[in-house]
């Protein structure tokens, strides 16, 4: 499964931690050996022992109860996804109570069937409304549901109920996770509460730097105001006062045409592959390479974007030894500034437009 963190996961020290005692470490080892867990058993064994010290510090059954109930749900949930990591998918944000004959919904389900027709999955919550209506667009085989237990409203919609690719979480956080780690692009329709909440979570995770760069449209019909509103918030009252960056309007994209936004995701992925963060170096993977003309004119046009040294051309480092399905695609290498990802996201986008030497 890709890092959806651009290489955050992958940095990680795999130092197993010690119990503090020397035999009961070794009874861990065994116990996770004789298992069978030969694959990352360092891993497996760290999780034993941040369950064990769980349990030595005396902690209430509450939050027990929730450490292992978010455990079991993300186990579960990346088993589901597990089986489809061949497949790009979309990820489709809206209101449970849109109607399915308003406008809105109409143009959430064509979106739907539309990114299927081009081989993408549809992940939603789950529920009716605009969620429902994707996935009537893209098909119960081709459809995600990753639905909220709530006293009221949520209910799985007929199109992914009882499917074995219909997942019910208990929690918020675990579901949120979920949608950000599985997914290649972000589509939002209006909505209320939690479509503002899971936009907002998107959208502070790429400019944090703590999930990678994916394409992120806003979808509204062609007089819509909703997301007009929307943006012109944005820009009077967060950039207007400091509070955020005029790059950073360039992580995410508004549409009134559900071409325009499919088309959006598509380009994103034209040569561009993935990124991955190896220290202070980011390694842009690519389907072709570019030609020495067209990496000129990206050290032309984004030199301020360097921290130092230039955008180059290479294979795959070291530390990318750890994923040998894509070493064979060629690499840009930079030491970038990371506190601006907005220009990172243009980056990416002159990417696709430069001629390739294939």
């Amino acid at each position: 499964m890709p890092d959806f963190t651009g290489g955050g996961i992958h940095g990680l020290p795999s130092e197993t931690r010690s119990i503090g005692d020397t035999c009961f470490d070794q009874r861990i080892h065994d116990l996770v050996r004789d298992y069978g867990c030969n694959s990352s058993s360092n891993w497996i064994q760290e999780m034993i022992v941040t369950a064990l010290k769980i349990g030595h510090d005396g902690l209430g059954e509450a939050d027990l109860k929730l450490f292992n109930r978010s455990l079991r749900e993300l186990r579960y949930s990346a088993r589901v996804f597990s089986k489809y990591t061949d497949r790009q998918k979309v990820v489709v944000f809206g209101s449970a109570r849109t109607p399915a004959d308003a406008p809105e919904a109409l143009a959430a389900e064509e979106f739907g069937r539309k990114m299927r027709e081009k081989g993408y999955m549809i992940i939603t919550g789950g529920g009716d409304g605009i969620m429902g209506a994707a996935q009537r667009g893209a098909g119960r085989e081709n459809s995600f549901g990753l639905n909220i237990r709530l006293p009221f409203e949520q209910h799985a919609n007929a199109i992914i109920d009882g499917d074995p690719k219909l997942i019910n979480f208990n929690y918020f956080f675990t579901r949120k996770l979920n949608f950000v780690k599985e997914t290649h692009a972000v589509a939002l329709f209006p909505g209320g509460f939690g479509t503002m909440d899971e936009g907002f979570e998107v959208l502070t995770l790429m400019q944090t730097g703590k999930a990678r760069i994916l394409p992120m449209v806003f979808v509204d019909q062609p007089e819509g105001t909703y997301w007009k509103a929307f943006f012109a918030f944005l820009e009077k009252h967060l950039c207007g006062h400091g509070l955020v960056s005029p790059d950073d309007f360039h992580l995410f994209r508004l549409f009134t045409n559900v071409d325009d936004a499919v088309a959006e995701i598509l380009q994103f992925y034209k040569n561009y592959v993935s990124y991955r963060w190896v220290r202070k170096q980011l390694v842009l993977r690519l389907q072709q390479a570019l030609t020495s003309k067209a990496l000129s004119e990206l050290n032309h046009e984004f030199a301020d974007l360097l921290v130092s040294g230039a955008i180059v051309a290479a294979g795959p480092l070291p530390e990318e030894m750890n994923q040998p399905e894509i070493a064979h695609l060629p690499r840009l290498v930079l030491t970038p500034h990371r506190h601006n990802l907005g220009r990172l996201r243009l980056l990416i986008d002159a990417i696709n437009r430069a001629p390739t030497a294939g």
